[in-house]
């Protein structure tokens, strides 16, 4: 059967989640002058989050812990590793991250030019993402894309997330698509490329961080125009 719907991941797919989250970072380091108050190199404190936030973001992807344990901990377990023990200016940080963070809406390279493609050849269009529902859909929103979109799933309106085939399921039913007529494109190995290859659906891999994972008949793209030689 041809190929009629498409759904994107989202950040670090189409919404520059990296990029925007190491400008909000920076500034809220900047203005709380952590580097003067804790002789803390920013480069090295971003790292250290990012390292954080990947791992607590796979535990919640894994069913260990919920967002609100990420919440708490994501900037207090950075501080903790300079030694700073601070709960208040941990979650001052945090509140601050979700709230600044759609400030940014940088798209990853070649993204609005693909929806555009994808349109003007009738793919219908659609978003499944294992973010917080009110942060997906005003960074479709702000970022301009929300136009391309006919449906927008996120895991905590169906309660789980990738790679579970009950947010595929949800997904599908919502788009009134099957998955013999759908395909999935994301950046995440487990959640995307697993969870959709267990599901039944066609995937294509986002290799954006260059994993080079071999695999016999997989679709592997380093950049999302190359999605043209797929569709």
């Amino acid at each position: 059967m041809k190929i009629q719907h498409i759904f994107f991941d989202l950040d670090n797919t189409l919404w520059d989640h990296r990029r925007n989250a190491y400008l909000t970072i920076k500034e809220l380091f900047e203005k709380e002058e952590i580097l003067l108050k804790y002789s803390i190199d920013f480069n090295e404190f971003h790292s250290a989050y990012h390292e954080i936030n990947e791992k607590l973001w796979e535990d919640i992807r894994d069913g260990i812990i919920d967002k609100e344990y990420l919440r708490k901990h994501r900037f207090y377990d950075t501080f903790k590793r300079f030694e700073v023990d601070d709960e208040a200016l941990s979650m001052y940080f945090e509140e601050h991250f979700l709230d600044k963070i759609l400030n940014h809406n940088e798209l990853v390279e070649g993204a609005e030019y693909i929806l555009e493609y994808l349109k003007s050849k009738h793919y219908t269009l659609h978003i499944i993402s294992n973010g917080f529902k009110e942060v997906t859909e005003r960074k479709c929103i702000l970022s301009g894309i929300d136009k391309y979109f006919q449906t927008i799933t996120s895991a905590d309106t169906v309660g789980v997330r990738k790679p579970r085939p009950e947010i595929f399921e949800y997904s599908l039913n919502l788009a009134g698509a099957e998955k013999e007529n759908s395909m999935l494109i994301g950046d995440d190995w487990i959640a995307d490329v697993i969870g959709a290859q267990r599901f039944g659906m066609d995937v294509i891999f986002f290799d954006v961080l260059k994993e080079n994972r071999e695999e016999k008949g997989l679709k592997v793209i380093k950049h999302l125009l190359q999605i043209k030689d797929y569709l």
